[in-house]
């Protein structure tokens, strides 16, 4: 474990967080995102709906605290872990590993055997950081991302763990 893992903290998100999480959330998924997926689904992924979103899924979402700041924040549904971030600046310090393992053990406490999140086929990064952390790329599929007039398909794929065995 690194000097910085150890000084991580994992924690349930506040609503006092949302903002945090919004401003996280936003840069991490232009930066993922932004040339991966259709450009309608980029027009609405404004500064306002991050912030609207984050505050919404307070209840689903773990954050990671470095420093006393906000560092990461992880969201999770039933058996999907719908997002993972890391704040740029704390990119490889051990945050989204961490944040990682603990969505693995929400979803076994949602009482699920395995795991799965939408990785965008474009996001290289993402990719091999899911493969280091033992995800198995279990193929392509269209993810319907909640767009202004309905879902919109992104090209994706399917990352998943089996848990607990």
């Amino acid at each position: 474990m690194s000097a910085a893992e150890t000084h991580i903290t994992l924690r349930s998100a506040r609503p006092a967080d949302a903002a945090a999480v919004a401003e996280i959330w936003r840069g991490g998924w232009r930066d993922g995102h932004l040339g991966h997926v259709p450009d309608e689904l980029v027009a609405v992924r404004t500064p306002e709906s991050f912030a609207s979103r984050a505050a919404q899924r307070v209840g689903d979402t773990v954050v990671a605290v470095l420093d006393d700041r906000v560092a990461g924040f992880v969201m999770v549904v039933a058996d999907e872990v719908e997002q993972v971030y890391v704040a740029a600046p704390c990119r490889g310090t051990g945050v989204a590993a961490r944040l990682l393992t603990e969505a693995e053990r929400v979803v076994a406490r949602h009482g699920h055997d395995r795991a799965w999140l939408a990785v965008a086929t474009g996001n290289a990064r993402a990719r091999r950081f899911y493969a280091r952390q033992g995800w198995t790329d279990v193929g392509p599929f269209d993810y319907p991302a909640e767009g202004p007039d309905g879902p919109v398909p992104v090209p994706c794929h399917r990352y998943a763990r089996r848990l607990g065995g």
